[in-house]
């Protein structure tokens, strides 16, 4: 299944390193988080990405284009320029770079990549966001209830979008409440091609109408996931991302031996 990962906001909350990187592209540990999120995609069988990309999408276009050389041990010979490429880390992953615009909005950049998703369900997540769910059980989870969408819905603080659920019946959609508890949004989406038809523009905000109207009719349902999930908006989140990561115990961290 296809996997869209959202890669062009500005990042302002992380200005200390969005002002050199875009926001994917902050490393956890020595690899940016971006790369994080597409290793458990691929660890579940999910190796066709496509990156919507906007703010210093060329860092982003670089990373891919010198990935082997990046990650791998290499002898060059500067006579030939040959090289040889020792100890490489393989990965089958398809990954298709999309520039969806400096200023396009969330729902606008998902819009940009109707021509790519064709009319297949997809799953669609953020490029700051990691978690230990499951996503073969997502998926199926999404294909049982027949619905439009379906949202990974997590138990952090309150300064996410905030799902009013009845079971797993979502009542309403409310992006980023002021006060609140409970289940927000934990982004990790399956949807059909169909949602893409509710976003107007570039400069639709995902979070906003697109979700509100498929909520109203009653189109979206949640997967409650109680598992670890952090995204990654401010210094301090990067910096705990950062601890868990190098403890050795990462949730998200994948097993080599049996990657």
């Amino acid at each position: 299944m296809k996997v869209v990962i959202l890669c062009g906001g500005l990042g302002t909350r992380i200005a200390e390193y969005t002002n050199k990187v875009p926001k994917p592209m902050i490393p956890v540990g020595d690899r940016p988080i971006m790369w994080h999120i597409m290793e458990w995609y691929a660890s579940h069988g999910h190796e066709d990405f496509y990156l919507a990309l906007g703010y210093k999408s060329e860092l982003i276009k670089e990373y891919f284009l010198q990935y082997r050389n990046l990650n791998n041990d290499f002898t060059v010979n500067l006579g030939t320029g040959q090289i040889n490429t020792h100890k490489e880390e393989v990965k089958n992953w398809n990954v298709t770079l999309v520039d969806t615009g400096i200023k396009s909005m969330t729902g606008g950049r998902l819009k940009r990549l109707k021509h790519y998703i064709g009319n297949e369900t997809f799953m669609l997540t953020y490029g700051d966001g990691i978690s230990n769910l499951d996503i073969n059980t997502l998926i199926d989870f999404h294909k049982s209830h027949g619905k439009m969408v379906t949202v990974t819905a997590v138990h952090p603080g309150a300064r996410f979008g905030k799902l009013n659920l009845k079971g797993e019946k979502i009542i309403s959609f409310q992006e980023k409440p002021q006060t609140g508890e409970g289940w927000v949004n934990g982004g990790f989406f399956v949807m059909e091609p169909e949602f893409i038809n509710l976003i107007e523009d570039d400069e639709t905000i995902l979070e906003l109408s697109p979700l509100e109207i498929a909520a109203s009719k009653d189109e979206m349902r949640a997967f409650l996931h109680d598992g670890y999930w952090q995204c990654m908006d401010t210094v301090r989140d990067r910096e705990n991302l950062e601890k868990v990561w190098q403890s050795g115990n990462a949730p998200w961290k994948i097993d080599s031996n049996k990657s």
